[in-house]
C-alpha cells in the first residue's frame, strides 16, 4: 500500500527469522526454480506489514528475489467509500467476499508462471486504488500479507498472527490507516469471526507474546 508507515520492531525481526527457518525447510524440498509463496494473516493491527517486510528483507539477505503482495489493495469498494458502502449495506456485508478474489487469484497465477501483472494499489493518503504494472520474471518468493491471506490456495506456507483487535486496541490508529469510532470496532469484530473460521488452516501461529509455534503443537497443548 502506497503510503504506509511500518513500526518494526525487534520482535517481528525475530519472529521473521523463525518463520524463514521453517520456510526454508519446505522450501529445500522443492524443484529448483519453483515459486515459493508464505502467507501472513491476522486481523488489523496485529502487525502483518511489519512481519512481512522483516521477512522480505530476511529471505533477500539470503539471496532470494523477493515481492510483498498486500492484499488490502484487493478491496472492491475504494477505501474513501468503503465506510459509507458498508452502512449501507449493513455490517453483514464486511469480511472475505469484500475482496475481489477473481483479480487476486489472477495475479497470484501471474506469479507462479513468471510473467507481467496489473495489480491494485492503495495510496493510503488520497485513499484511491491506483494500478501498479510489475514483472514476476525474476521474483522466487512472493509474501502474500492480509486478512484472509491464508485462505488462497496456492500457498505453501500459511502464518497467522494470534493478537485480535481488542490486544491492540490501545495502538489502534497510530499508523493514520483509520478512523477510530463505534462502527469501526463493529468492522473490526465482523472481521475477527471471518478471521477465527481461517485460523485452522495455519501452518505456523503467532502468540500473543508473538512467538512463533507450530500450529499442531497448540492443538496438542
Amino acid at each position: 500500500m502506497l503510503g504506509d508507515v511500518l513500526l518494526i520492531q525487534d520482535k517481528h525481526k525475530e519472529a521473521a527469522e523463525s518463520i524463514n527457518v521453517r520456510l526454508q525447510e519446505k522450501l529445500s524440498a522443492k524443484k529448483k526454480g519453483y515459486r515459493f509463496i508464505v502467507a501472513i494473516s491476522g486481523e488489523s493491527g496485529a502487525g502483518k506489514s511489519e512481519l512481512s517486510h522483516s521477512l522480505a528483507l530476511l529471505l533477500k539477505k539470503g539471496g532470494a528475489r523477493v515481492k510483498i503482495l498486500h492484499t488490502d489493495n484487493y478491496y472492491k469498494i475504494p477505501p474513501n467509500l468503503r465506510n459509507d458502502w458498508r452502512k449501507e449495506k449493513g455490517i453483514g456485508k464486511v469480511g472475505i467476499k469484500e475482496y475481489d478474489w477473481t483479480l487476486l487469484k489472477r495475479n497470484i497465477k501471474e506469479f507462479k508462471e513468471g510473467r507481467e501483472a496489473l495489480m491494485p494499489c492503495v495510496d493510503i493518503v488520497s485513499k484511491q486504488i491506483d494500478k501498479l504494472i510489475t514483472n514476476f520474471k525474476d521474483i522466487d518468493i512472493l509474501v502474500v500479507d492480509g486478512l484472509y491471506a491464508i485462505k488462497i490456495k496456492e500457498v505453501d506456507l500459511r502464518v497467522y498472527i494470534g493478537l485480535t483487535y481488542h490486544d491492540t486496541k490501545t495502538k489502534r490508529g497510530g499508523r493514520g490507516k483509520e478512523d477510530v469510532n463505534d462502527f469501526r470496532f463493529q468492522v473490526l469484530e465482523m472481521e475477527h469471526q471471518s478471521m477465527l473460521a481461517l485460523k485452522p488452516k495455519a501452518d505456523l501461529l503467532i502468540n500473543k507474546d508473538f512467538e512463533v509455534v507450530e500450529a499442531g503443537e497448540v492443538e496438542a497443548s
